[in-house]
């Protein structure tokens, strides 16, 4: 793990552990982040980020809007995939950024207590993934 996402790891344990960002705390994100993270940010102020939860298990998954005048839905784990193009293309192609807009949005939400939870059988979450 690279010592940017190690400091970006502590900066989240810290939010989550308060539920709330203090302006050094912003600070280092947008230093980690950049334009992505104003992007992430306008993401969930505009309740564009969902929890969708498995019941009974508990397992999770997020959906997330994009910007687009489309409004597409993205699935993605906040720290490991997104099903969008930037995620593929930044992240793993090319290895510029340490995450896209939509899982820093799902990781901000997610520590603020910003998602709408969204309860949805193992079956139908499943159903989802397999979609991926």
């Amino acid at each position: 793990m690279s010592a940017s996402s190690l400091v970006a790891e502590a900066v989240w344990k810290a939010i989550e552990s308060t539920g709330s960002v203090t302006d050094d705390q912003l600070s280092i994100l947008h230093f980690l982040f950049g334009k992505n993270l104003e992007r992430a940010t306008r993401i969930v102020d505009q309740r564009g980020v969902k929890r969708v939860l498995g019941e009974p298990s508990g397992r999770s998954i997020f959906q997330v809007v994009g910007e687009s005048r489309r409004k597409e839905e993205y699935f993605c784990f906040a720290e490991h995939y997104c099903a969008c193009y930037s995620f593929f293309y930044d992240i793993v192609n090319r290895g510029e950024q340490l995450c896209c807009k939509h899982q820093l949005a799902a990781r901000l939400a997610s520590s603020l207590g910003a998602c709408i939870e969204v309860k949805v059988s193992d079956e139908q979450l499943a159903l989802l993934l397999s979609k991926l």
